[in-house]
């Protein structure tokens, strides 16, 4: 049974209106047709209006959705031929990061992603998608062999965050995070990168420096989670709901900002509700932008890509505002 938000609750019990009558005219042999079809034209606007007037906090719940579809959900759909490879070569293999080579539409690339589990036991496994230095490392060298033999590379980023444990700290995360940030400004090969559900912290940031970022519909992206924000102007992670709404963590708030490239679009309802259609929406989105990107040298990449980023967060030094670009 999928997971229901609270929001969804007038939704879903409509839902139910309708399968209990649709079942009844079944078992009694009634025609109830009508008052079905009527229903459903309710069902329908009722979704319209709370799915196109969705808040921070709601796309919060729908990032987070157990059922989200997964960068392994995604790999299988949009691409041939994958091969997962593993380890850093320094210490060992991290299953909250996967990664390997694929082709897309005829074009090989590399793929990187957060993995996060499905069910229990494969949660602990990816340890609910929160990297360790050995996940950040092997993406790294996933990115400098695609930089080898020039194919772009196709992040997807889905993490609450770099797991911050003390066997992660011991083994170098922080310097892992800054060292992929380094070589992934400088990379000379395209780099595209998707938020998929959840973008937190250095986590995500650490796969996100890219020459076209893009977010779904109901992805969030932020420095830190709407709890952590709230316990910390607040002293109160109930507060988390005002805060999502303060941050401007959605994909439309990060693209009027500039942030980010674009929006990709989301089916009603969430990812989880069609995987497939979601996916051909991001295949659309991947096709312009390789061949975009692959239009330029790679000299052009880079410099392009550095301008990108230096545009961020630019000051009126005198007034000490934001410039509008």
């Amino acid at each position: 049974m999928a997971e229901q938000l609270p929001f969804e609750k007038p939704i879903i019990e409509l839902r139910n209106k309708i399968s209990e009558l649709k079942t009844f005219t079944v078992e009694k042999d009634i025609d109830l047709s009508g008052e079905i079809e009527k229903l459903e034209n309710r069902l329908e606007q009722l979704e319209d209006d709370i799915y196109g007037n969705m808040n921070a906090w709601d796309r919060v719940q729908l990032a987070r959705h157990s059922q989200r579809p997964t960068t392994m959900d995604y790999i299988d759909r949009l691409f041939t031929n994958f091969m997962e490879l593993h380890g850093d070569r320094l210490y060992g293999d991290d299953a909250a990061i996967i990664g390997g080579i694929a082709k897309f539409e005829g074009t090989p690339v590399t793929i990187i992603g957060h993995q996060r589990g499905k069910g229990t036991k494969d949660n602990l496994k990816r340890n609910f998608g929160m990297p360790h230095p050995e996940g950040y490392r092997k993406a790294l060298r996933l990115m400098k062999q695609a930089e080898k033999f020039r194919r772009p590379v196709i992040c997807f980023i889905d993490t609450k965050g770099a797991y911050p444990g003390k066997s992660a700290e011991e083994r170098g995360q922080s310097e892992a995070i800054a060292r992929n940030l380094i070589e992934m400004a400088g990379l000379r090969t395209p780099i595209i990168c998707i938020v998929i559900g959840e973008g937190g912290s250095g986590g995500a940031l650490a796969l996100g420096v890219g020459d076209r970022i893009y977010m779904l519909e109901n992805s969030t992206y932020s420095v830190i989670s709407p709890e952590g924000a709230a316990a910390l102007l607040w002293k109160d992670s109930a507060q988390a709901k005002r805060a999502a709404e303060t941050m401007k963590i959605t994909a439309t708030d990060l693209k009027e900002l500039a942030l980010i490239d674009d929006v990709i679009h989301e089916i009603r309802g969430g990812a989880h509700r069609n995987v497939d259609v979601q996916a051909g929406y991001i295949r659309q989105t991947l096709k312009s932008a390789i061949v975009e990107l692959t239009k330029y040298n790679l000299n052009e990449i880079v410099n392009k890509r550095y301008e990108k980023f230096n545009k961020i967060g630019e000051y009126d030094h005198v007034n000490g505002v934001m410039v509008d670009e």
